[in-house]
């Protein structure tokens, strides 16, 4: 299989969970001979959702790859994740597509994530199709789901193509510009009249679909305007313009599991989609942009990783200019050293395939590689460039993570950064205050399929619970203390004596220590001491055992021994002082505030922010991004541990969030009281 650029055709599959892009990713591979038989999602033996995880789930957890022959061009398929879960994959993989099939439910029409896929094609540049599915369902409405997707989804979905019959009597599609009528058997297609039934429907349809194809194109437009026939080779290369200019979404139908419509689509991919070559160049890092040419020095961006514990880290490229060879040297200009490859593949589902030789546009994997991870840039050294990486999604919920079995901590931690690298949206870390390995993920589904994975792959079971909220404890009024340690131990003894004046900081003040010492009464050398004692004793506060922050204290008086004095002794005096002055300051205990936004669609305004009410959260205002409604507040992150199941429950998984560290607040008295009892409870046991 040559992967010569101008054949290539790079798609991704992209639209919500359900609406059956792994179903249509069959159909279309078995249609071309690539497999024996069509696979089903909910008997799990699909090619594209390969591992156990997929299979248990019956749904797409990471991106899968398949490259197959269609027309003398070779389909390579990128089949993404549609679950909220799972989206950030979807992104992250898009900049190696050249054009997005848009799946729409025709069940239930466009949602969130159909519209964030448009998103996502339109961030790289890359053209879209709409392929409304399920036809043949009970419950499908073709009217509503192109209405929902025409209401929701830009460029402008026009329709190219009209269903026959409805719901189980869906039987074939009419192609609008051939003003053919075709049916299906074993996917195969059929010329048949035109039904008279829909005869009217498809008259006007035409009309509008030339009209919208008309106007994409200045003189066509005139023509059309002043009657002239305008012939059908016409408006197939204004439609292959105007869509490879996102100048609008043509949008065709069918079912993917019951191979209706399926072989028309493959057809419009090669017919009507970009190669490689005609697309825009590829943003870089800094500098020029680089653009897909087949003689330029090789640029390569590895948009995806996938981890093996036996075979080693396998990186996919999207090969933006130049060419690969079988093996080879490459340079990794954001690690700043050289890689060697031994061997070139591509990906058919789990299977990888070696090739010789493959050019810029084409999406291949090597494996082993020592330094490279997703995001990275791979090139010739003698044009070294950095390609522009895409931000995966930022997780949103976190869990503490457990070693089931004494002895295995290290291998869980060593293990979870190998699964990091393969899902660049997981978040990991080591507190060290609280002693806890923290994985974040997107969701709850996404931490559970995470964990999953470690079991699988790396024979790890690990307990998860929510993690302990970075509490801090500060000083509430300003007061004057003397610390004294003094300690007779027969020969020399131990004597510091300081008095400090210990306030309060406005939030976020920080510490900060004056010497104002006069007359010597404590020796310079000692004065660091005391410094010393009191950051020390700060890390653990007086409530519940938090960090001290935002607090001043200024040494103004003391006394030492010409013998017994030390600096150790200075320390320890520091240290009493300052815990007898949180005691007498009353302390205060502080809760970390996230900054949080929610996406969610008009309809679940008014119940989203009760919700983030009934949480202590302080709403600070909404925006609209067409029909969404975008909630900014400000939560304690102790109310919003669990929020992402939350949200998908009461939203129906219409409901999206971020969230970020904003600042550290006050916790009122009674909630304070019951958070410092527990934890001193948990510590006394």
């Amino acid at each position: 299989m040559k992967l010569s650029s101008d054949k290539l055709r790079n798609v991704a599959l992209a639209a919500h969970g359900g609406a059956g892009k792994t179903s249509l990713a069959e159909a279309l591979i078995f249609n071309a001979g690539a497999t024996n038989r069509l696979g089903k999602v909910e008997e799990g033996n699909t090619v594209m959702d390969y591992t156990e995880e997929e299979q248990r789930r019956t749904a797409s957890l990471s991106s899968a790859f398949f490259q197959y022959e269609w027309n003398k061009h070779i389909i390579s398929l990128i089949d993404t994740p549609g679950d909220q879960n799972f989206f950030s994959d979807t992104k992250t993989c898009m900049p190696a597509a050249d054009a997005a099939v848009i799946v729409i439910d025709g069940c239930s029409g466009s949602d969130i994530r159909t519209e964030q896929s448009t998103l996502f094609a339109d961030d790289n540049g890359i053209p879209t199709v709409g392929f409304i599915n399920k036809l043949d369902h009970e419950r499908s409405d073709f009217r509503a789901a192109l209405d929902s997707a025409v209401a929701a989804l830009q460029p402008k979905p026009i329709l190219v193509q009209l269903p026959i019959g409805e719901k189980t009597s869906f039987s074939g599609v009419v192609d609008l510009i051939a003003n053919k009528a075709y049916s299906f058997a074993d996917g195969k297609p059929t010329v048949i009249d035109i039904p008279e039934d829909i005869a009217d429907d498809v008259e006007t349809e035409r009309a509008e679909l030339i009209e919208n194809i008309a106007e994409a194109d200045d003189e066509l437009l005139e023509r059309y305007l002043e009657g002239d026939e305008i012939k059908d080779e016409e408006l197939i290369a204004a439609l292959k313009a105007g869509t490879k200019e996102r100048q609008f979404m043509p949008v065709l139908c069918g079912s993917a599991t019951a191979n209706i419509g399926i072989s028309l689509l493959a057809d419009f991919i090669v017919d009507a989609l970009p190669s490689p070559l005609e697309r825009a160049p590829f943003p870089a890092a800094e500098g020029d942009d680089i653009a897909f040419d087949v003689d330029a020095p090789f640029a390569g961006y590895v948009f995806k990783t996938i981890v093996d514990p036996y075979a080693g880290r396998l990186s996919l490229i999207k090969i933006v200019s130049g060419k690969l060879g079988k093996d080879g040297n490459v340079f990794n200009t954001n690690k700043d050293n050289k890689e060697r490859f031994s061997q070139l593949l591509y990906l058919a589902g789990k299977d990888s395939k070696p090739i010789d030789h493959a050019e810029a546009g084409a999406i291949v994997a090597v494996a082993k590689l020592k330094e490279t991870f997703t995001g990275d840039t791979l090139c010739d050294e003698s044009r070294k460039v950095t390609l522009k990486a895409t931000d995966p999604i930022a997780p949103v919920i976190s869990f503490a993570v457990e070693a089931a079995n004494q002895g295995d901590e290290d291998k869980v931690f060593s293990s979870l950064t190998r699964l990091q690298e393969e899902d660049s949206s997981l978040g990991l870390d080591r507190n060290a205050e609280t002693k806890e390995i923290l994985l974040n993920g997107i969701g709850m589904v996404h931490v559970e399929a995470t964990i999953e994975k470690l079991k699988r792959k790396f024979n790890l079971e690990v307990v998860i619970k929510p993690p302990k909220v970075p509490y801090r404890e500060t000083v509430r009024k300003k007061v004057r203390v003397q610390g004294k340690h003094k300690k007779q131990t027969g020969g020399h003894g131990q004597y510091g004596d300081c008095w400090i004046v210990l306030e309060p900081q406005e939030r976020g003040g920080g510490f900060e220590f004056v010497d104002a010492i006069v007359g010597g009464v404590i020796p310079k050398t000692y004065i660091p001491a005391v410094e010393k004692g009191i950051v020390d004793a700060s890390g653990k506060g007086v409530l519940a055992g938090f960090p001290c922050v935002d607090f001043k204290v200024t040494l103004d008086y003391g006394s030492f021994h010409a013998v017994d004095s030390s600096e150790m002794a200075f320390k320890m005096a520091g240290s009493i002082a300052f815990k007898k002055a949180c005691e007498e300051s009353g302390g205060v205990l502080l809760e970390p505030v996230m900054n949080v936004s929610v996406i969610v669609p008009d309809d679940f305004t008014g119940d989203v922010m009760g919700d983030l009410n009934s949480r202590r959260g302080r709403v600070l205002g909404m925006d609209s991004e067409g029909k969404y409604q975008v909630i900014n507040a400000h939560v304690p992150m102790a109310e919003i541990l669990t929020y992402a199941p939350d949200l998908t429950s009461m939203t129906g998984g219409r409901g999206t969030f971020t969230r970020e560290f904003s600042h550290y607040d006050e916790v009122p008295g009674d909630i304070a009281k019951k958070v410092i009892e527990k934890i001193n409870t948990e510590s006394a046991e």
